[in-house]
């Protein structure tokens, strides 16, 4: 096990307050790393547990992890045990000075994206980054960036982006099948019973346990004490998964399941950057994501496309039983309305599996011929392109659009106010109070360059 140390080399080129990010990026140095085709590609795990041990074992089959990191000594227990040659770590900036990966998968909490795909993305390293993108719209600005200028394979981890049925769906509602699509309906039930959300912080102060670097999970994270599971309080502690809810962490349920449940529509309509968003919620307060809320999102013409307004529904909330007459709305799913009478709606978060309504208007229909590639998967897409030299379709150009729009609903369930968004200038042109929560300040040591 490799313990943090004071030689950080990678790191404090990039924390570097005073750089600009362009210039931290030529001291960095690297361009991207061009493995040959077939060649098996040396990659690097960073946060080990839950989700990021599937992840590991995805990107695992065909080729080598040679080196792990989590805070958690036992959240990496199983990942380590699978791969028991490969460097441990329980800092990622000391992975990143002591190791040369081919490709990185950051697997962590939301807040914790940020900092280690930047790093990577300096040495010319290839990303895959687990949903959403990052915490922060300045955050997904500066990523998208740095994968422009440093040539990488990037990829976010909304699996949904690369099954068929998904694709079939896009094309669908590509071919005009439901008209002109000016109204769509988003919902999950989450948070629910997953994590707490609409809760006062915790005032208990409990031992971190010996496994965990409290500190490390923290990372840019204002520092606060550790608190564990406390059922009595509703609380399940702040990690391995109840963090999501706390502002602080994570970007509530709309972060969480927006980028897989509100994915197909933003795709198939190529829906960019919104002008206005608006929201209401139930519990709403400084430390947490409500137990509740509807979002709105004004998004502009585009092309043949009128104007489009997605609503965003959560915490058990539902849109209208009569826009699908007859038809007992899914706990978590999609619809889209056209104007011809016709709409398509799905009931799982992908999208994968749609339906066409009225069924008696689209009885015997056949989807348009395939226009879109199809995928071997998320992680294969990803794997595939960094040895092609090809973007996925869920790459950060992509990727970090979805995730702002979704994220600006957070700024506006936070300022409880209408916004009004400048997508050019980054910047909300009628609310002051919501220019703060576009970006955050980072804890010393764990910096983010401001180019």
């Amino acid at each position: 096990m490799h313990a943090s140390g004071s030689t950080r080399r990678h790191f404090l080129v990039a924390a570097a307050g005073a750089a600009s990010f362009a210039a931290c990026a030529a001291v960095g140095g690297a361009g991207p790393r061009r493995p040959a085709p077939n060649s098996r590609l040396k990659i690097a795990k960073i946060g080990c547990g839950g989700q990021g041990l599937g992840d590991l074992q995805a990107v695992a089959k065909n080729h080598d992890i040679i080196a792990l990191c989590d805070v958690d000594e036992n959240a990496a227990r199983n990942a380590r045990a699978d791969h028991p040659n490969a460097a441990f770590y329980l800092d990622y900036r000391d992975l990143f000075d002591r190791e040369k990966p081919d490709a990185v998968v950051i697997s962590t909490p939301d807040h914790s994206h940020a900092v280690p795909a930047l790093i990577a993305m300096q040495l010319g390293q290839h990303v895959y980054v687990q949903k959403p993108l990052a915490h922060t719209v300045e955050e997904v600005r500066l990523l998208r960036a740095a994968a422009r200028r440093a040539g990488v394979i990037t990829s976010m981890g909304n699996q949904g982006t690369c099954l068929d049925g998904f694709r079939t769906a896009a094309e669908v509602v590509r071919s005009g099948a439901i008209g002109n699509v000016g109204e769509v309906h988003v919902w999950t039930n989450r948070p629910g019973g997953w994590w707490p959300q609409g809760i006062a912080r915790p005032k208990q102060i409990d031992a971190i346990p010996a496994t965990l670097r409290w500190d490390l999970w923290l990372g840019p994270a204002p520092y606060r004490p550790y608190a564990g599971p406390h059922e009595d309080l509703g609380f399940k502690g702040y990690a391995p998964f109840a963090w999501r809810g706390f502002w602080d962490f994570g970007t509530g349920a709309l972060g969480d399941m927006a980028c897989h449940i509100a994915n197909l529509p933003y795709f198939a309509l190529e829906l960019g950057a919104p002008d206005w968003v608006e929201a209401n919620a139930e519990g709403r307060n400084d430390e947490t994501a409500p137990k509740a809320s509807t979002i709105r999102f004004g998004f502009p013409a585009k092309g043949s496309r009128g104007p489009v307004v997605l609503t965003w529904y959560d915490g058990g909330r539902l849109p209208p039983q009569a826009l699908l007459p007859g038809v007992k709305l899914a706990t978590g799913g999609f619809l889209l309305v056209g104007d011809q009478g016709g709409s398509l709606y799905s009931p799982t978060d992908y999208g994968e599996t749609f339906e066409l309504h009225p069924r008696s208007k689209f009885a015997g229909y056949q989807p348009p011929a395939p226009t879109l590639p199809r995928s071997p998967g998320i992680h294969e897409e990803w794997l595939q392109g960094i040895l092609e030299g090809r973007q996925p379709m869920a790459n950060f150009e992509y990727a970090a659009q979805l995730t702002e729009a979704m994220l600006l609903g957070n700024v506006a369930l936070r300022t409880g106010k209408r916004i009004e968004w400048d997508a050019a200038a980054m910047r909300v042109k009628n609310c002051p109070e919501a220019e703060p929560l576009l970006r955050k300040e980072y804890r010393r040591g764990f910096e983010l360059p401001r180019g």
